[in-house]
């Protein structure tokens, strides 16, 4: 191949969605390709041309403008124009200009459709469902950075094969491997033929291939099983294996020895085998005899995190490790505390709020918390709760949980009370609806116990259900407060970026992202009754009940775990370059294809937030 077609080739396959293309069709993908160079202020797409063409941006740079001349998309290198070709049209853009002197490649409609047809995965990128493309951003996100730390990763498979491997004959129905999998609780099959690997089935083939096309579930397995296999030796490296999924873009690889199957390892294998460099953690927090010791393990929370991004950990797994931690961090404070204090006089239990408590957390987050002491308490017990709840608070902000702006901790007295008292809070909360409770929503209706007796809080946390579940005046109200926080929709033409100070031309992924969702989230819950608290989890048991249906729900997850995870790899990046983690985000910093993600995200959120308006202000407490 040509040096000037080899360089093509490489660029298009560290791209997606090219990189979701085979060896050989990247071969032959630079000789289909036109060449067309656009100076600067050219119109886009370029004129003179006979026929609808896919354009490729080598370099330069094209703005695209709606029929009024609002600036509505950006394209620079490695974007993609598809409109010509009937496509998804993103920008809705009728016209554009190349505000540099800019190189194209030029695809024509055919050669496009003709990968389309031959490529599934490639295929997945140009999917006009939005369900579709959500789910793809979800699964191909990942750290752009190659020198990140990643040790725990250098074992080799077979360390992670625990059980052995499940097959079964290539001649078996698709019924008959889905009440094996469903029997067994496993997400994959391996197919055998003769004692050798000829395919794999997984749980979406049998939803895309099966049930979506309408394929009998009597029909042999092989009609809609994965033949072209990618396997690994059982002393591959896990980075290995890591790299090689997230190249073809799958979640399963056979494990060989030799030619003999041993065992299968998935993504999700791979991220809790990252989550165990999280025990090293707990084990050290459990050995702590003092505070410095404490504080000094905390220190290291921010590698974990930059650890656990890199192996690109689930946001939803990374959230539920850095929670777990901070849960035995405040444990062993209150454990350190009694060792002077000595024994607490009645039964009590530290509860914690907001992101701690949903299992979201991030490293280093403000603290909220609260105690929640037995009806059994005297006036003489007060002193002892005091000082515990100081020490722990105090404990917690030197191992970097700063106080809470809000003073919503255990140490502020109002937040440390009796069952009786609490009981009183929340009825007094959900029965008035007041701006005070809607402010405290987010963190006292979202309580987790932590450590003491568990119970008392159950008790109260059946009450507060029991008071809001059907209660429209007070989910009302929770619903307009949800709808204060709205995404930043339509990057470049309708995108609200923070102007001036620190953070200019920067949006806060965080406000403007995530806790809408969590909003939405807490809403349904509260007026459902649910008890989960985790906003995902929280989704899929609202998605149980007629309140949220079953898409939405999956679209809210995917849209909240595409978000989580770019705020995530973002602060990643900032520990990696020794800089205080933030929320901050400027669209600069963001690829093309990351846009539209970001785009189809923050669309999702509107259509759940109408939706909220539509339900809970018709009439309800307008």
């Amino acid at each position: 191949m040509e040096i000037e077609l080899i360089e093509i080739r490489d660029f298009l396959a560290e791209r997606p969605p090219f990189n979701a293309l085979t060896e050989e069709q990247l071969d032959l993908l630079p000789k289909q390709l036109e060449i067309r160079y656009l100076r600067r202020n050219s119109a886009f797409p370029p004129e003179g041309t006979n026929s609808n063409h896919l354009y490729i941006l080598r370099s330069g740079a094209v703005e695209l403008h709606d029929e009024d001349d609002n600036l509505v998309e950006k394209l620079g290198e490695g974007g993609i124009y598809t409109t010509q070709c009937q496509l998804i049209d993103i920008s809705r853009a009728s016209q554009g200009v190349a505000t540099e002197d800019t190189l194209l490649y030029v695809m024509s409609c055919k050669t496009l459709q003709a990968l389309r047809d031959a490529e599934p995965s490639f295929n997945e990128h140009f999917s006009e469902s939005m369900r579709d493309r959500l789910k793809q951003a979800v699964n191909t996100l990942k750290v752009s950075n190659n020198n990140n730390p990643m040790e725990i990763l250098t074992g080799e498979i077979q360390d992670l094969l625990k059980k052995a491997p499940v097959t079964a004959d290539v001649e078996s129905s698709i019924r008959e491997i889905a009440l094996v999998m469903s029997a067994k609780n496993i997400s994959s099959m391996m197919l055998m033929k003769d004692e050798q690997l000829v395919g794999m089935i997984t749980d979406r083939d049998l939803r895309k291939r099966c049930v979506a096309a309408g394929v009998s579930p009597d029909a042999p397995v092989s009609a809609i099983m994965t033949s072209d296999l990618k396997t690994v030796q059982e002393d591959t490296l896990i980075i290995q294996a890591l790299m090689i999924m997230t190249k073809l873009r799958v979640h399963h690889l056979p494990v060989m020895r030799g030619d003999k199957v041993v065992g299968m390892v998935t993504a999700t294998d791979l991220a809790r085998h990252q989550s165990t460099n999280s025990a090293f953690f707990a084990a050290d927090i459990r050995k702590a005899e003092s505070l410095d010791n404490l504080a000094s393990i905390s220190e290291r929370l921010p590698e974990l995190q930059y650890q656990l991004a890199s192996s690109s950990a689930t946001a939803l797994h990374i959230g539920d490790a850095i929670s777990s931690l901070t849960d035995s961090i405040t444990s062993r404070l209150i454990e350190l505390a009694q060792m002077e204090l000595g024994p607490a006089p009645v039964p009590y239990v530290w509860l914690s709020g907001g992101s701690q408590a949903r299992r979201e957390q991030t490293s280093h987050s403000d603290q909220d918390n609260a105690l929640l002491i037995s009806d059994e308490m005297k006036p003489e017990h007060a002193d002892y709760f005091e000082q515990l709840a100081k020490r722990v608070c105090d404990g917690l902000n030197a191992c970097g949980y700063i106080y809470c702006p809000g003073d919503a901790m255990a140490m502020n007295p109002k937040w440390r009370q009796t069952l009786q008292i609490w009981k009183k809070y929340f009825n007094t909360w959900i029965n008035k609806p007041e701006p005070m409770a809607l402010m405290l929503s987010s963190i006292f209706f979202d309580l987790r116990p932590v450590h003491g007796e568990f119970e008392l809080f159950e008790e109260l946390q059946s009450e507060i259900l029991g008071k809001t579940r059907g209660n429209g005046i007070f989910t009302a109200y929770m619903a307009a407060n949800a709808l204060q926080h709205r995404p930043p929709l339509g990057f470049f033409r309708t995108f609200v970026l923070i102007h001036g100070g620190d953070h200019d031309d920067t949006f806060d992924i965080k406000h403007r992202g995530i806790v809408p969702i969590t909003d939405i989230a807490r809403v349904f819950a509260l007026d459902r009754g649910l008890p989960q608290v985790n906003t995902t989890n929280r989704l899929r048991a609202a998605a149980e009940t007629s309140i949220l249906s079953q898409e939405m729900g999956e679209n809210l997850i995917d849209a909240l775990e595409f978000i989580a995870s770019m705020r995530i790899n973002h602060q990643a990046e900032q520990i990696g370059n020794g800089i205080d983690a933030d929320n901050y985000m400027s669209p600069d910093e963001l690829s093309d294809l990351e846009r539209r993600h970001l785009k189809d995200a923050f669309r999702v959120i509107q259509d759940m937030q109408e939706t909220l308006e539509n339900r809970y202000q018709g009439g309800r407490f307008r």
